[in-house]
């Protein structure tokens, strides 16, 4: 079965993201798993090229009000068009969230 264009930019913004945290150069990360190195500089460098995103709906909720005594910071809600939602707190490892996400994306 095929993977929509959404989900390919997922899965590639994904391994960019572990090879970039990984320290590994782009040929000794592609040969542990298998990929072209050529397919994944030709991936990066699509990614790095501005896209017309599509309009984003954002709503921002009243802020609560924070004591300066206990100044607590409250995550991001990331809520999809598929009905599924995520609460990203402050903090959060980023090749974790993209991991996460591009597993949501394949599932939903």
């Amino acid at each position: 079965m095929g993977h929509s264009k959404e989900e390919d930019l997922v899965r590639w913004r994904g391994l960019a993201s572990e090879q970039a945290a990984s320290g590994k150069s782009v040929v000794a990360f592609c040969r542990e798993r298998g990929l072209p190195a050529w397919q994944f500089y030709e991936k990066k460098k699509r990614l790095r090229q501005p896209e017309t995103a599509a309009f984003v709906r954002v709503e921002v909720s009243e802020a609560e009000a924070v004591s300066p005594i206990t100044m607590q910071v409250s995550g991001i809600e990331i809520r999809h068009r598929r009905g599924w939602s995520l609460t990203v707190d402050p903090g959060f490892d980023t090749v974790h969230l993209l991991r996460l996400l591009s597993v949501l994306e394949q599932e939903s």
